[in-house]
């Protein structure tokens, strides 16, 4: 069976694309979100992170010829973004979870 022929991880990379969805349209409301709302909004982002995270963890254990196409093709974007090449996606990860801390302690001030 190939990896993206498992229903769980086909409900996973749609829930992905969903957590996606919706960080994407609120991203340039942020500003002007109530606190409550931007609350939400880096909640939705951890879950999309948390969930971005386990996937690249799931593509790096598989011997799938498309998962580790798939996971070539994470870093190559990572390295479009201006990231060095073969960045740590796990040390990224970590950071960016820290940089949602940091915006829930932010919200949180101002509010």
């Amino acid at each position: 069976m190939s990896f993206f022929d498992s229903d769980v991880v086909r409900a996973e990379m749609a829930e992905i694309s969903e957590l996606q969805e919706e960080v994407y349209t609120n991203v340039f409301k942020f500003p002007s979100m109530s606190p409550e709302d931007q609350k939400y909004h880096v909640d939705v982002l951890e879950r999309l992170l948390e969930k971005q995270k386990v996937m690249y963890t799931r593509l790096s254990l598989s011997d799938d010829p498309e998962a580790q196409q798939l996971k070539n093709n994470i870093t190559a974007g990572a390295s479009q973004m201006g990231l060095p090449p073969n960045v740590d996606m796990n040390l990224l990860f970590s950071d960016m979870g820290k940089m949602v801390e940091l915006m829930k302690q932010q919200i949180d001030k101002n509010s």
